[in-house]
């Protein structure tokens, strides 16, 4: 009898704590602030969380984070190393694309959010997880490309900034800082700069803050990147870029003879480069795909010394109707990867389409970096489709310049019947 009433107690304790818990939750996890106030805040709320870190190349005390997620009551944390898939399955492919939205931004935080939110998903269905949350604000992208990403791929979110239970008790940084004192969560101890900062292997974004008021001049010292232009080196770094399909495949300097062939070193190298001479830095207003306007500061210097050298090579591989069709398709990519929807059927579309225009995009690229700028200074390919016989002033080659009266004569048609018909307007006036 003894043993039954034992038996009994701890079944009753067993269906009361299960009736207690509202599921498991995998958090996007920084270490920072905010997320660590929301891992409290989500086992208040009843929910068993496990805590991942996505290591995209920023700057981060892993294990520091580890500690403090677990301190904090994480029945797991998981710290995931995503750099080369980062690199070969994102980047690489916005690097076909020449990627950039709005004309300037080259797109570096919103590559990194599906690489992201697909391992939280992975980790998510591995650990049988109802949920998955994030600590993005209700006023930026990254709700949207965390949640357009975990909804395609995982549809059970937990977004506190949209609660009013939580935004309503946290209502800016000094509450937050209250509730951490108050629980126990390790809180900066250095004074927080007037601006917020999200850096990964691409680049680092700076907004808020001070940043806010569109006609400030970003202080000196906000920079982490990429160093001054002004008090960069006085001899340029002469590298060649090797492509293959539309990639980096390696990359040598020219004077030092320093080689780098996988995609993570050769983008960390550029980075180191690029870093060194001040490139890749703009100070732009930017539409949010959520309907406002806002300010935005960016360092991304490997991305952009490839730009370069990937559009040159493209130029000169590459039929001029199938570039233009690709042009489209790359601005719409841009749209589609700025706005979250990476994992849409149209975005999987058009990334079928820019990879198979690739196909010819093969060479290398000789530039100089110097001084914040990058210039190109020659190229070369096996499939270029540059003749150099048939465009030489010098040499006629396989080509009748009397060809050309016919060419012009059609191509002005609709031009004289366009100023004919205005000509016939104006006499009415």
């Amino acid at each position: 009898m003894l043993f039954l009433n034992c038996t009994v107690k701890i079944s009753t304790n067993f269906l009361s704590s299960v009736a207690m818990s509202k599921g498991s939750v995998v958090l996007a996890y920084s270490g920072g602030l905010d997320t660590s106030c929301i891992l409290l805040w989500l086992k208040e709320q009843g929910y068993e969380v496990i805590a991942y870190l996505a290591n995209i190349g920023q700057d981060e005390d892993f294990d520091a984070a580890r500690k403090k997620a677990e301190k904090l009551g994480a029945e797991k944390v998981f710290i995931e190393d995503l750099r080369s898939e980062f690199v070969q399955e994102f980047i690489w492919p916005a690097l076909q694309a020449n990627a950039v939205y709005e004309d300037r931004y080259l797109l570096g935080t919103s590559i990194a959010r599906p690489c992201i939110a697909r391992r939280q998903v992975q980790i998510a269905r591995r650990e049988g997880a109802q949920y998955v949350s994030h600590g993005a604000t209700g006023k930026g992208n990254d709700q949207i490309r965390f949640e357009l990403t975990c909804y395609a791929l995982y549809p059970q979110i937990i977004a506190p900034w949209r609660i009013p239970e939580f935004y309503s008790r946290f209502r800016g940084r000094t509450d937050l800082m209250e509730y951490a004192e108050k629980h126990g969560i390790p809180v900066p101890v250095t004074p927080k700069a007037p601006w917020s900062m999200d850096a990964n292997l691409m680049h680092i974004s700076y907004e808020s803050g001070i940043l806010e008021n569109p006609k400030n001049h970003a202080p000196p010292d906000l920079y982490q990147m990429t160093k001054n232009p002004e008090d960069s080196p006085n001899e340029p770094d002469v590298l060649e870029i090797h492509f293959a399909k539309g990639v980096p495949v390696k990359v040598r300097h020219v004077k030092e003879g320093t080689c780098k062939e996988t995609p993570l070193e050769i983008f960390c190298y550029l980075n180191e480069i690029g870093g060194k001479h001040g490139v890749g830095r703009i100070d732009i207003v930017e539409n949010r795909f959520i309907g406002m306007k806002s300010r935005g500061i960016y360092e991304t210097p490997g991305g952009t010394i490839l730009l370069h050298a990937h559009l040159d090579i493209e130029t000169f591989t590459m039929d001029r109707e199938v570039r233009k069709i690709k042009q489209s398709l790359g601005i719409k990519f841009s749209e589609l990867i700025y706005n979250g929807f990476w994992y849409s059927p149209e975005c999987e579309f058009v990334r079928h389409c820019i990879d198979k225009s690739q196909e010819s995009v093969e060479g290398c690229v000789q530039l100089s970096v110097f001084k914040g700028q990058v210039y190109i200074l020659g190229r070369e390919s096996p499939k270029s489709l540059y003749n150099e016989e048939l465009v030489s002033m010098d040499v006629q080659g396989d080509y009748d310049p009397c060809d050309a009266s016919g060419f012009i004569r059609i191509n002005a048609v609709r031009l004289r019947e366009h100023n004919r018909l205005q000509g016939a307007a104006q006499k009415k006036l």
